[in-house]
């Protein structure tokens, strides 16, 4: 009788046990289901899509091209979360602004040793998303630029459409602290993703330069590129409207207006015409150099080989306006 009480209390005790593990059992299985769906949202719909090839010292990332994370480059400048962009783009003698076709054109070993020779600081302060003066202008108050000669990449910027990330920049209040997070994530993207490449993915992405606003892209392979062409129609009611904000914009910054160098970089069905008709309605002439056999890795930015021609070729034609305005500017300082 005794052993029968002592094989029942055993098999009691074991369906207790049993009992007990199963809560914690079932709540392990929730929480690694949890942690597997949140990696696998990271790795395809946040930041860990995105390589980090392109850190350095001098470089952030600035776009990662999913839902999940996007822009970062329009609240690192709205909201200071990367303090040095303001002093470098600030300092710049000569600023440069317009859209990503510009940032890319202009993101060249070309372009830097141009202005290393003439011994001249700039920086590329346009944007994704088709920036436009919405941003700009505000931007330029913030920011209180000391620049000598200013370049303005004018196809599709003189606009006051408000774009998504700027419009959540300057009206969102929850804004800063999405853009605050997105800083956060970068802390523990680079170690990660450049210790173990395999785990992150391959997806569109842009670091940019602290000290010259510069791009660096990667992840080329989801796009088809093709070759630049031109569109001679102009439509007069556009260019019109475009040219009265124009007047504002360009009346407003801080130069001799010789020292405003208008361009546009190319890309397929180039607006030519409209933009020569407009440049001319401004009153100015469009500092733009043709360039055969450009192509773009997108199908609307210069892919680099194309981007290292065009933008050697800018410089030479612009050359003797920007230094004339540096020259005067330095011959005037006290």
């Amino acid at each position: 009788m005794d052993a029968e009480l002592v094989v029942q209390d055993d098999i009691s005790s074991n369906r207790n046990a049993s009992s007990a593990s199963r809560p914690a059992l079932y709540i392990s299985i929730i929480l690694g289901a949890a942690l597997a769906a949140c990696a696998y949202k990271l790795r395809t719909d946040g930041i860990f899509a995105c390589q980090a090839v392109g850190y350095t010292s001098d470089r952030y990332l600035s776009y990662c091209h999913n839902s999940g994370y996007g822009d970062y480059e329009h609240g690192a400048f709205w909201f200071d979360l990367e303090p040095s962009i303001r002093n470098f783009a600030a300092n710049a003698e000569v600023l440069f602004l317009g859209s990503s076709r510009m940032q890319l054109a202009l993101s060249t070993r070309a372009t830097a040793d141009w202005f290393s020779s003439s011994s001249a600081r700039y920086y590329l302060m346009g944007f994704g998303y088709n920036e436009n003066t919405d941003l700009a202008r505000e931007l330029l108050l913030k920011f209180k630029p000391k620049a000598k000669v200013y370049v303005v990449n004018i196809e599709r910027f003189f606009d006051r459409t408000v774009t998504v990330p700027a419009g959540a920049v300057m009206r969102d209040p929850a804004a800063k602290g999405r853009y605050e997070v997105k800083r956060l994530w970068q802390l523990v993207h680079r170690p990660i993703c450049q210790s173990l490449p395999m785990i992150c993915g391959d997806q569109y992405v842009i670091f940019r330069s602290r000290e010259t606003g510069a791009f660096s892209v990667a992840g080329l392979g989801q796009f088809k590129g093709a070759a630049v062409s031109y569109n001679q129609s102009v439509d007069q009611a556009a260019v019109q409207n475009e040219a009265a904000i124009g007047k504002e914009f360009l009346s407003e910054l801080p130069v001799k207006r010789e020292c405003i160098i208008l361009t546009t970089v190319p890309y397929p069905q180039t607006k030519v015409a409209a933009v020569n008709a407009l440049a001319k309605a401004l009153g100015m002439k469009l500092v733009w150099p043709e360039v055969d056999q450009l192509q773009t890795f997108d199908g609307s930015h210069l892919d680099r080989p194309s981007a290292e021609r065009w933008s050697r070729a800018f410089l030479q034609a612009a050359a003797p306006q920007i230094r004339k305005c540096l020259a005067d500017s330095r011959e005037s300082r006290p």
